[in-house]
C-alpha cells in the first residue's frame, strides 16, 4: 500500500505511483541553459519544453492543433482523481474551451469504437458537471477482484487514520479528510475504496467533489451493526485543560 508522502522542497503532499496511474511523463525545465540565466532570474523552474522562448515567466505557446489538445488532455485525465469542468481543462492544457469540448468528444467517440477503432475498457464520462476516465461497468467486478488481489492484508497507520476521520465525519471529500489530517490523502483514498471500506455517494453538482462514506464492510470488519456502535470521540480528545492552566499560572 502506498502511503501518503510530503515532498519537502515544495512543502505539498505528494501522492506515490499508483497501481493504474503513473508519472505524467512531463519533464520539468528541460532544456534549461545556466550560461544564458541573468543573475537574478533565469528560466522559470516550471517551464515545459527545449528551447523555451520568451520573457521570464512566460508560458510556451502551445499546439492548437486538435490531435495535439487531445493528447494534453489525455495526459491531464490520467492523473485526475476527481471529475474536472471543461474550463479546468482548458486551463489545464492551455487551449480555448471550444477547442477542448471539440477534443473531449473525439476523445468519448474513439474510447466508445465510433471512429472505426476498438471499444476502449474505459471511457469518458461526464459527472457533475466534470469529466473524468471511468472503468466500463462491465469490467468493474474483474477490476475489484484484481486490485483486492494486491492488496495486502493489513492497513497502514495513515489508511487507519483516514478510515476514522471518514468513518465519523461522512459524508466528507477528500479535501476535507485532508484538511484534518494536515496531509495529501490521495493515495489513501483510493488503497479504501479498493479495499471496499469506503465508498462514493455522490458528487457535488456545484463542486464536483465526491463525497464519501463507509460501506458494510467496514462493519462487518469492526463487528458492530451500524455506525451508532463506534465508540463517542468526545472522551478520547485532549480537552487542553492542562495547557490552558499551565498559560495561567505563567
Amino acid at each position: 500500500m502506498t502511503d501518503d508522502m510530503t515532498d519537502p522542497s515544495t512543502g505539498s503532499g505528494t501522492e506515490g505511483s499508483s497501481g493504474t496511474e503513473g508519472s505524467s511523463g512531463t519533464e520539468v525545465g528541460a532544456g534549461y541553459d545556466p550560461s544564458t540565466s541573468s543573475g537574478t532570474g533565469g528560466s522559470s523552474g516550471t517551464e515545459v519544453g527545449a528551447g523555451a522562448e520568451g520573457s521570464e515567466g512566460e508560458a510556451p505557446a502551445r499546439s492548437q492543433d486538435p490531435a495535439d489538445v487531445a493528447r494534453r488532455l489525455e495526459a491531464i485525465l490520467l492523473v485526475v482523481d476527481e471529475p474536472h469542468s471543461l474550463v479546468a481543462l482548458a486551463a489545464a492544457v492551455g487551449s480555448p474551451v471550444p477547442v477542448v469540448r471539440q477534443a473531449v468528444e473525439a476523445l468519448v467517440a474513439d474510447y466508445d469504437g465510433e471512429t472505426g477503432g476498438p471499444r476502449r475498457g474505459f471511457e469518458l464520462r461526464e459527472v457533475g458537471g466534470g469529466w473524468r476516465l471511468y472503468v466500463r461497468e462491465e469490467h468493474d467486478d474483474l477490476v475489484s477482484e484484481f486490485v483486492n488481489a494486491q492488496a495486502p492484508s493489513r492497513l497502514s497507520q495513515a489508511a487507519l487514520e483516514t478510515l476514522a476521520v471518514i468513518a465519523y465525519k461522512q459524508p466528507v471529500t477528500r479535501s476535507q479528510v485532508a484538511s484534518i489530517r494536515a496531509v495529501n490523502v490521495d493515495s489513501v483514498v483510493r488503497t479504501l475504496v479498493a479495499r471496499g471500506l469506503i465508498t462514493e455517494l455522490y458528487t457535488d453538482p456545484e463542486t464536483g467533489a465526491i463525497n464519501y462514506g463507509t460501506t458494510d464492510a467496514l462493519l462487518v470488519n469492526l463487528g458492530i451493526n451500524s455506525l451508532d456502535e463506534l465508540p463517542h470521540i468526545s472522551p478520547l480528545l485532549d480537552d487542553g485543560a492542562e495547557g490552558f492552566d499551565s498559560e495561567v499560572l505563567r
